[in-house]
């Protein structure tokens, strides 16, 4: 088992805004996270990797690889981040650093974890760039974010957190801030990746439509509490929750149809 979360709590503000969470993602498995804004689905995930905005308090247990995570010191926790578990985050432009071009940005993972030399590094962010289906990847190593369009923005990002060929990949709804076109290449490409590595991935969205299109499990949460679970098939065809029939009803609102569903 790649990752076990049980009883997992963060309180933040005097308020607790994760109440005991519990899933777990075998080797090689998607899972998703799902539920609508204020649901607890993204700090779960920044619990992860112990990203939690400054002030947050958490307990429970994170195990990764039967390694508790809970309590690694900041150096621990940054020799993880990016070489064991990779994350997407939603907006790539807040994501990334304007000033600096993107094949320096992909390349400084491989630089802290592998310990390869810049000119090392500059050629795999090359092979990255084109692993993600950048065009004209040695070119675009050498341009800054604004000079990208939104999908090669989050190509970019993509290639950041798989440099280090992780064993798990968090996407915090990395397709949200693209238009429906330019999704379906994103998850096309997040798919083939997964499929081809071998890795876990925890896909966070409150889209259950874009959820179907990825992950095989769903873990749907409401206030910070878990309130379903079950395969994607299940949520699609007998969901049992009130929550969920509700992120159902509104998936079939939308372009994007749930596969299997008029």
């Amino acid at each position: 088992m790649s990752l076990k979360v049980r009883d997992l709590c963060i309180d933040l503000g005097g308020r607790r805004v994760v109440d005991g969470v519990s899933f777990s993602v075998p080797d090689g498995s998607r899972v998703g996270l799902i539920g609508e804004s204020g649901s607890g689905k993204s700090l779960t995930a920044l619990a992860i990797l112990g990203l939690l905005p400054e002030g947050a308090e958490m307990h429970g247990s994170i195990r990764w690889r039967d390694r508790e995570l809970i309590g690694l010191s900041d150096k621990e926790l940054a020799e993880l981040r990016g070489d064991d578990i990779g994350i997407v985050f939603q907006e790539p432009r807040t994501a990334l650093n304007p000033i600096r071009t993107v094949g320096r940005q992909i390349a400084e993972s491989i630089r802290i974890h592998e310990r390869a030399t810049r000119a090392e590094a500059k050629v795999r962010a090359i092979a990255e760039a084109a692993r993600v289906a950048l065009p004209d990847p040695e070119r675009i190593v050498g341009r800054y974010p604004h000079q990208l369009s939104g999908g090669q923005r989050q190509r970019v990002a993509i290639a950041m957190a798989l440099a280090c060929r992780p064993r798990l990949l968090i996407a915090d709804e990395p397709t949200t801030a693209l238009d429906v076109t330019i999704q379906a290449e994103i998850l096309e490409l997040l798919q083939s990746l997964v499929d081809d590595s071998g890795m876990s991935l925890i896909f966070i969205t409150h889209d259950l439509a874009v959820l179907s299109q990825i992950a095989t499990h769903g873990v749907v949460l409401e206030d910070g509490r878990v309130v379903e679970e079950a395969p994607i098939a299940t949520l699609l065809t007998a969901p049992r929750s009130p929550v969920t029939q509700g992120l159902l009803r509104d998936a079939t609102a939308t372009l994007w149809r749930p596969g299997g569903l008029p």
